[in-house]
């Protein structure tokens, strides 16, 4: 699901040596990245992106639905500095690659990890864990009915400061659910953290209708 956006692949010596965690150049052994993130430490040539890359060790930041958004929005910028397309204009081709692959991973982890949904969702799927079409919060008809009341203010809100209160309602439902999921997590409960999830994804979509009835014609 979340790999969708990666389609480049490394060249077949890089994904060759990858395995035994050799640089693709010079053949040095790969240590713990002293010459920074993704360069090998002897010659310092870009290397491929792990094939399968912890969106979370994509960021440098540990794997919990809990995280600074300060400090993963900083270390997502330093990346997209130091991995830059356009630093490797004039590096071989390879390298060129290599950073464009890097680029898109690095998006792509910032893009699931800032956003609480998604970023609870990927957590499910690292435990094997998928949101399934009918979800569980469909068996909750306190919930439905919930959710049928809330599209009725939707479809009946016609200024727009009534749609601004619903905005600020959903925010709030949001924002309590946020923090139930971190609980569940916590406990390491994820067939409830599933359940809250599907919830907050019943009120993303109604977020983005009322972001699109906001949005001039």
């Amino acid at each position: 699901m979340w790999r969708r956006a990666l389609r480049a692949r490394a060249p077949r010596r890089a994904r060759s040596q990858a395995a035994g965690r050799c640089c693709w150049s010079c053949g040095a052994p790969l240590g713990s990245g002293a010459a920074g993130p993704g360069f090998c430490p002897s010659c310092r040539a870009l290397q491929p992106p792990e094939p399968r890359a912890d969106l979370f060790g994509v960021l440098g930041c540990p794997r919990g639905f809990s995280v600074d958004l300060a400090r993963l929005r900083q270390r997502f910028l330093a990346l997209q500095r130091s991995l830059h397309p356009d630093r490797f204009s004039r590096r071989p081709q390879a390298e060129r690659g290599f950073s464009e692959q890097h680029a898109a991973l690095i998006n792509l982890a910032y893009g699931t990890l800032r956003s609480p949904l998604s970023r609870g969702l990927y957590l499910l799927e690292l435990r094997g864990v998928e949101l399934a079409a009918g979800s569980d919060a469909e068996a909750e008809p306190g919930f439905l009915a919930e959710v049928l009341e809330l599209n009725e203010q939707l479809a009946a809100a016609d200024s727009e400061a009534s749609l601004a209160g619903l905005e600020r309602l959903l925010a709030a439902k949001q924002e309590a659910l946020v923090q139930e999921v971190s609980r569940a997590f916590e406990q390491d409960d994820l067939h409830k953290a599933r359940r809250l999830l599907g919830k907050m994804k019943y009120f993303a979509n109604l977020e983005e209708k009322v972001k699109e009835k906001k949005a001039p014609s």
